[in-house]
């Protein structure tokens, strides 16, 4: 039976869950990760007044006093923006928001900090968004789930593999929240947008871009080397890129009705 060790501990508004599955003590290597994702929060919230983030809103922080990390995550928005073709952005209504980005590069950021010490073998999730190393157990590759938007309780296909990242936008928790940055207007010609990738400081991005660019996201995903993407309609059908794990490469309708847990 597979060594497993587990922690979940809520951050940024959401909850992030830690899955090693090397044997040994990862004590220090959890308390290393967790203290990484709270100042990754402390730096960037826009909820809390003495964020980097929220004190370079009030003009009270210039570009020669940020954060290393802070800077870092700020040119990382600007090379997505032009990687995305403006669908995604780090500024809502003039207003500086970078947390598109932030949650994607903080776990995939606790990923390395595992690696670290010495995990070869783990997955770690902020809020459904998953990057995942090795293996879930000698010779077998994670597995996760891809719901149906419309209906959690079903999955729509099961993403196999080692070294990945995936995450999925959508409106099945918090409803039409994404705004095309073209037009203003919420997105909502689809219901969910879900991208596989090696980074999950791209892949969540990507997918919130994906989701505000519509159908039209296929075509550019499939340019772009070593990522996939699976798309949900707002009527319920299914699209997806053309190697996209587990999922015929045409359209495939579901009956209305982001991604599971990784499996156990």
């Amino acid at each position: 039976m597979t060594e497993r060790t587990q922690h979940v501990e809520q951050c940024m508004g959401t909850v992030f869950s830690i899955d090693i599955r090397d044997p040994g003590s990862w004590a220090d290597a959890i308390d290393e990760a967790v203290a990484w994702l709270h100042r990754v929060d402390s730096m960037f919230s826009t909820y809390q007044a003495d964020s980097d983030i929220s004190r370079i809103r009030r003009g009270e922080l210039a570009p020669e006093d940020f954060d290393a990390d802070v800077g870092h995550v700020l040119d990382l928005c600007s090379v997505i923006e032009t990687e995305t073709r403006g669908y995604f952005t780090a500024f809502w209504d003039t207003e500086l928001d970078p947390t598109g980005v932030v949650k994607g590069w903080a776990i995939e950021e606790a990923s390395r900090i595992l690696s670290a010490f010495g995990s070869h073998n783990h997955a770690v999730n902020g809020g459904g968004d998953i990057q995942l190393a090795g293996e879930s157990a000698p010779g077998q590759p994670w597995r996760v789930g891809i719901s149906d938007p419309f209906d959690r309780t079903r999955v729509l296909t099961v993403v196999t593999g080692r070294d990945f990242a995936v995450a999925t936008s959508g409106v099945a928790e918090r409803g039409p929240h994404i705004v095309n940055p073209l037009t203003g207007v919420p997105a909502r010609e689809l219901a969910s947008a879900t991208i596989i990738g090696p980074s999950l400081t791209r892949v969540d991005a990507y997918a919130t871009a994906a989701f505000a660019m519509g159908p039209d996201a296929l075509l550019w995903i499939e340019g772009i080397c070593g990522h996939e993407a699976l798309l949900v309609s707002d009527r319920g059908v299914v699209t997806s890129t053309s190697a996209f794990p587990g999922v015929a490469p045409h359209p495939r309708p579901i009956a209305p009705s982001s991604p599971a847990p990784v499996d156990a």
